[in-house]
């Protein structure tokens, strides 16, 4: 019997039991890029932590719908294309093929759905004309806005008072305001911008009415689960909650919001605005996607984490006795992840936790060499998204034409050793090491890996 979920709900400021809506049934939501440009490392962080959790959903519930959305009409895009100077498409085309890659690499599996925003643009409209005709929305000079004051329960789920929504909203003075704290959900558009028909003239929608509209229409409302970093706290999902609550009448949009900690440099947030970020594609030029996420899980998902190099560092060389141990030992059958482990992930995604059991199992596969702690190793490790590569394709850093040189070497080395030209053999040695390849010799023959 697999142990009962618990997840720490933001709305409610405490961890309490998960039970999805449906018997059996989980919809989960968590915002994806606004794709104007490469994703740092902080952005990598909800990546990684609510692929952990869609895959320890899938493997406690019998059907789990994960929506990733993709922002691709923002005025950030509109605004590189012009530094560009190449159309709008090229930039969010580019950029999503760059975000698939960079969450490949990090062992990601796809969502179940992954929306545009351009194509859920009528949805948004409808939502929109909703919010007008319950009297919790305005028009005025071509823009839609929300009225904050309309909603009695605007707030909650950051705790921000009135002063600080205004504050932390940044909010623009416009004449076409009613109150400051209002906010848009529809823009006119100029000529050569982005815009589509509406009720309210040629425009195009505000950032927040995006996410109501493609949640709803993937998942319905209320739905399970709706997940994103903490900064998306305040305001874009506390106005996800006003729109999609006030355009249908419900008590809740999500039935727990779950918000990963920032990634921090030195201890300040990670931020493009801030200039201190570290992109996913610099990080992969110097060190594996595995190695990047079994450095993101060492630390509680909840909590602030802070980015060093030297961390990843860390974590690769643990990696690479992870795949020793499985480069060892042979042969593999089908098994269950460790109790322990799906226990640990239960409680709120104890990812640490959940590592020490995973250390403990290598110490046991160490021990015994039996292909069955192998497996068990394997299917554990699985539900984090770690130990997915090859053994020996990793222990040799995913060489790829180099591995042909390095073989070469190794004859080269192996016919000095047979002519009893030691002086040369240990030359060839020292050469590859010098590289970063060691050499291993065995009953087999000489293998190698490339050392930490």
């Amino acid at each position: 019997m697999s142990p009962t979920l618990a997840l720490h709900d933001t709305a409610t400021r405490a961890k309490r039991p998960f039970a999805p809506i449906r018997a059996d049934r989980v919809g989960l939501y968590v915002c994806g890029p606004t794709v104007y440009d490469r994703i740092h490392i902080g952005n990598a962080r909800p990546l990684i932590v609510f692929d952990v959790l869609s895959r320890l959903l899938r493997h406690l519930f019998k059907e789990v719908t994960y929506v990733r959305n993709i922002t691709d009409v923002d005025d950030k895009i509109m605004d590189r294309a012009a530094e560009r100077g190449v159309p709008i498409a090229e930039v969010t085309e580019s950029t999503t093929r760059q975000f698939h890659a960079d969450a490949l690499a990090l062992n990601c599996l796809p969502p179940d759905h992954e929306p545009r925003a351009t194509e859920h643009i009528a949805g948004m409209i409808r939502i929109i004309e909703a919010l007008i005709a319950n009297g919790h929305a305005y028009a005025k000079d071509g823009h839609v806005l929300f009225h904050v004051p309309s909603f009695a329960e605007y707030g909650q789920l950051s705790g921000r008072d009135r002063d600080e929504q205004v504050a932390g909203a940044r909010v623009e003075v416009a004449p076409y305001k009613r109150d400051p704290a209002d906010f848009v959900l529809w823009k006119p558009s100029a000529d050569d911008q982005p815009g589509w028909d509406s009720p309210w003239g040629r425009g195009r929608p505000g950032w927040h009415i995006e996410c109501s509209a493609m949640s709803e229409h993937h998942l319905g409302v209320p739905f399970d689960i709706h997940g994103g970093g903490i900064d998306l706290t305040f305001p874009h999902h506390e106005n996800e909650i006003a729109q999609t609550r006030c355009a249908h009448g419900l008590g809740r949009m999500a039935n727990f919001w779950l918000h990963n900690g920032f990634v921090t440099v030195n201890g300040e947030k990670m931020a493009k605005s801030l200039g201190n970020f570290t992109t996913v594609e610099d990080v992969l030029a110097k060190a594996p996607g595995e190695a990047v996420r079994l450095w993101t899980l060492g630390t509680h998902y909840r909590s602030p984490l802070d980015f060093s190099w030297e961390g990843i560092e860390r974590a690769k060389a643990t990696l690479d006795r992870f795949y020793g141990a499985l480069a060892r030992v042979k042969g593999d059958w089908p098994n269950e992840p460790e109790p322990a482990l799906v226990e640990a992930l239960c409680d709120d995604l104890n990812t640490p936790k959940a590592l020490a059991v995973l250390h403990d199992l290598l110490g046991r596969l160490n021990r015994t060499n039996e292909p069955e702690d192998r497996s068990r190793l394997l299917a554990s490790a699985a539900l984090l998204g770690l130990l997915q590569n090859e053994p020996e394709a990793w222990l040799k850093g995913g060489a790829g034409d180099e591995a042909a040189g390095i073989e070469k070497a190794i004859a080269e080395r192996l016919t000095a050793r047979k002519a009893k030209n030691f002086a040369e053999a240990d030359r060839i040695r020292a050469e590859l090491l010098a590289k970063g390849i060691i050499l291993e010799d065995g009953p087999g023959g000489t293998t190698w890996r490339r050392g930490s």
